[in-house]
């Protein structure tokens, strides 16, 4: 799921200089060894080998190195990637054209088809299934996927950790305040459902967690 971001940050006009998101908000600071695919290789994984490439949104660092899975089906929300082209969609803070051109991902509007209490899910591969979380990106979905007596949600963007997502804290990026507010509210339910390890993308315990098996606590 996702596919982090590029070292080339670093080069010059990387970035759009008139947009004042790359100017003044962000700064990225990737070695070509932290890329996903060599940090893959480097744990014995090929990207080659991946079926399916779940985008939970179209910013940046989550999509920068999505080149690195060949033989992958791709698949991004429809709303957030029409959401991110052309011009309209750079000065959204997207960055469409440095996308791979080789990339077609499958585009999809999530069904809705209830799973607890997300309300739009769709199931990708046995015991795997994207759930929409809208909020951080208008169509954001994450992907939630069974692992024995646990449940893994892999959350992207939905929270920045999961004390966050616990306080019902809402990021300052976020353009619908109210939406995220109320995913944040489903995911607490979910937990409460069954145990669920929640793994957003930027909390530097999700690692822990993940290892560990460690359920968000009742």
């Amino acid at each position: 799921m996702d596919a982090g971001e590029t070292a080339r940050t670093s080069e010059p006009g990387w970035f759009p200089r008139w947009q004042p998101y790359f100017r003044l908000a962000v700064r990225f600071e990737v070695r070509p060894e932290e890329e996903i695919g060599p940090r893959m290789r480097a744990l014995g994984l090929d990207p080659g080998d991946v079926r399916h490439v779940v985008l939970t949104h179209l910013h940046t660092d989550h999509v920068a190195g999505v080149g690195e899975f060949t033989n992958a089906e791709v698949i991004a929300g429809r709303a957030d990637w029409d959401l991110a082209q052309g011009f309209a969609g750079k000065t959204r803070g997207y960055l469409p054209h440095r996308w791979p051109s080789h990339i077609e991902p499958r585009l999809v509007d999530l069904p809705a088809e209830p799973h607890g209490p997300f309300e739009r899910s769709m199931e990708v591969a046995s015991g795997v299934r994207i759930v929409a979380t809208p909020g951080h990106s208008p169509r954001h979905q994450s992907v939630l996927v069974e692992d024995g007596e646990t449940r893994l949600l892999l959350a992207g963007d939905t929270s920045y950790d999961q004390q966050c997502m616990l306080d019902g804290a809402v990021d300052g990026v976020s353009p619908d305040a109210e939406t995220a507010l109320d995913t944040l509210r489903r995911i607490r339910e979910a937990c409460r459902e069954a145990p669920t390890v929640y793994l957003p993308s930027h909390d530097p315990e999700s690692v822990a967690r993940l290892e560990a098996r460690q359920p968000v606590p009742a």
